[in-house]
């Protein structure tokens, strides 16, 4: 329900309030002025027809009283589950808030957190791919020594072996000088 009809109870509710009060005013004026002209004529009697008058007066009175007590009992019974209710709303609307604080919070680290377990899971990455790299640094050594091996025999097989000078000391080098 709206504010507005909510507001619009609570008028209705005062209004029949004050009604309420004015009756009771009119019954309470009504009652001692009886009382005075009965207790100041002794001798009065009340003809029938004024008095059952006067009754009738106060049954439409007291029914229409009734009445007014059941619309306000109907009333502040609406008005105590509507409070409830609100009650209920905002601690919904506390509870989503505090939830939608906690998802923003969530949300705000969820990057770090993806780089985090990233970096966890490169961790044995790059540990594959050193060792990766170690051994085909190895197996590639290797390679060029077999390779070389192997040139050196075909090379022996062939006959084409370089010939061999003789090694001599230093001083026995000369070099042609130019000029």
């Amino acid at each position: 329900m709206n504010t507005s009809s909510f507001q619009e109870l609570q008028t209705e509710v005062a209004h029949l309030h004050e009604e309420l009060q004015t009756r009771d005013q009119l019954v309470q004026q009504l009652s001692q002025e009886l009382f005075r002209l009965v207790k100041g004529n002794t001798g009065f009697m009340p003809s029938p027809d004024v008095s059952e008058r006067h009754m009738a007066e106060m049954r439409a009175l007291r029914e229409q009283l009734q009445g007014v007590e059941q619309q306000v009992s109907f009333y502040q019974e609406q008005i105590s589950a509507r409070d409830a209710e609100i009650y209920q709303l905002r601690q919904s609307v506390q509870e989503l808030t505090d939830r939608s604080r906690m998802l923003e919070q969530v949300v705000q680290e969820l990057p770090k957190i993806y780089r985090q377990k990233f970096a966890e899971r490169m961790i044995p990455v790059k540990e594959k791919v050193a060792m990766i790299q170690r051994e085909n640094r190895q197996l590639h050594a290797e390679l060029q020594s077999v390779s070389y091996r192997l040139a050196v025999r075909t090379r022996r097989s062939a006959g084409l072996d370089l010939p061999n000078f003789p090694r001599s000391g230093a001083a026995d080098v000369t070099l042609p000088a130019f000029g």
